[in-house]
């Protein structure tokens, strides 16, 4: 597995393996669109993507401005290998090393999303919109 900086020619990748998951699915899919990705591959923050073999397999998008997780997102047949908590450490060790002093993220409550953030050291920290809202300090 390969971790590197997303680039602008990786977000159709991105928005394909996004619409695939079988959790967190999008409601609208209409929501998020490609241009949404580019506005945090710049300033606003910055995401990374998992290769094997060459192939696009999982990504991360940290939003910079909001000491936020935008995205955390693998391919469902790639999961199970580490990729995710790989694409996660890098992030979190970007967002901290930019100066949060406290990173947030929601997720859809009760999903293996929700466990594999608990179990990665995230406190709880109520519902918000029907999502599970929480926060990770350093």
């Amino acid at each position: 597995m390969h971790i590197r900086l997303a680039l602008d020619g990786d977000i159709a990748a991105m928005h394909a393996i996004r619409l695939s998951v079988r959790e967190n699915q999008l409601d609208d899919p209409g929501s998020v669109l490609p241009h949404h990705y580019q506005a945090f591959l710049t300033d606003a923050g910055r995401g990374w993507v998992a290769e094997i073999d060459g192939r696009l397999v999982g990504f991360a998008v940290a939003d910079r401005v909001h000491s936020s997780i935008w995205a955390l997102f693998v391919d469902p047949g790639f999961e199970g290998r580490g990729i995710g908590r790989k694409l996660h450490q890098t992030m979190i060790d970007w967002l901290f090393e930019t100066g949060a002093g406290q990173i947030r993220l929601s997720t859809s409550p009760n999903t293996r999303a929700e466990r594999f953030y608990r179990a990665a050291g995230w406190q709880p920290a109520g519902l918000k919109n029907g999502e599970a809202s929480y926060v990770l300090s350093p």
